[in-house]
């Protein structure tokens, strides 16, 4: 888990808004391994909003847990846009949530190469009526937990910014 407040502030504030506005949460995490959905579930009253948390941190969980298809994972690798946005996609179809954002990168401290480097992670959005969204990051090798933090980060500002 996370230990920040300023994380943790931002966690209450997006479960309020999602609780008065009736949404519902799912993740599909794979490189942060269900930071986001520990961190929501800190919040007390977050079992109104987190429907569901999907750790799919293995190619077959990516496919068993959110459908992810293995020739999209063989065609393009689990670190890439079009697995990120499958994730999100899969996380909305398999939940009741109203939004599901994903995550999968390369943490490192090894794992990367010069396509696709340690830091580099993919994030997607999905939300009942609207486009999935997808946003690439290169936060550099920074380190494991460095490179955990700004990703949950990014995930909540993606959940924060859905509707």
């Amino acid at each position: 888990m996370i230990d920040d407040a300023a994380l943790l502030a931002r966690a209450e504030a997006l479960v309020s808004a999602y609780a008065a506005s009736s949404r519902r949460i799912a993740t599909a995490e794979s490189c942060t391994g269900g930071l986001v959905a520990g961190l929501l579930t800190a919040v007390p009253g977050s079992s109104a909003v987190l429907e569901r948390g999907f750790v799919t941190y293995s190619n077959e969980a990516k496919t068993d847990l959110v459908g992810v298809p293995t020739d999209l994972i063989a065609a393009h690798g689990a670190v890439s846009e079009p697995v990120a946005r499958a994730m999100a996609e899969g996380a909305l179809g398999r939940s009741r949530a109203d939004a599901a954002v994903s995550i999968t990168g390369i943490a490192g401290p090894g794992g990367g190469s010069s396509n696709k480097p340690v830091g580099l992670v993919h994030f997607a959005l999905a939300a009942t009526g609207g486009p999935t969204r997808h946003i690439e990051r290169r936060f550099g090798d920074l380190g494991r937990a460095a490179t955990r933090r700004l990703s949950v980060e990014q995930a909540l500002a993606l959940l924060e910014g859905a509707f």
